[in-house]
């Protein structure tokens, strides 16, 4: 194992809504939610499968895919396809399926992987949440207010 010098996953994960991140805060490529438009890319490897068609039509009109366009990642994006068709088989092995992940990650189609390209989905309307049973719990007291004043004569 190297030790020492930068690595990729080194450090805390850029966050594109920190608050003193105004020096970057144009790296971030937002991406439309509709996805990609137009016509799918023709398969760049040899015989493709069923299987792997049916992927390589659906990956291509995700929002991640106007960046494979603009740089070119036809084949990685073929390989990741390949990769994970094998990796659905019962009998793949475990190691491909690390491969399949990092895979997804470097084209951005994990969460993680969208962080590290600094990539974001437009979200359009932010999702409502529902605050859980904890946050609508009554508030604790304050560690102040616990306190106890104590008569110094130790009775």
């Amino acid at each position: 194992m190297p030790k020492g010098g930068a690595r990729s996953r080194s450090g805390p994960p850029p966050d594109p809504n920190a608050l003193r991140r105004e020096r970057d805060a144009g790296e971030w490529t937002i991406l439309p939610r509709e996805g990609r438009q137009g016509a799918t890319p023709e398969w760049p490897l040899s015989e493709q499968t069923v299987r792997e068609s049916q992927l390589w039509e659906r990956l291509w009109t995700m929002p991640q895919a106007l960046m494979w366009e603009r740089f070119g990642q036809q084949i990685e994006v073929a390989l990741y396809v390949r990769r994970l068709a094998e990796v659905e088989e019962p009998e793949a092995k475990v190691t491909l399926g690390v491969l399949v992940r990092q895979m997804a990650d470097s084209l951005g189609l994990t969460t993680p992987g969208l962080r590290g390209n600094r990539w974001r989905i437009d979200a359009g309307e932010e999702p409502t949440v529902k605050p859980s049973a904890a946050a609508k719990a009554k508030p604790r007291a304050t560690a102040r207010g616990r306190f106890k004043v104590v008569d110094g004569d130790g009775a």
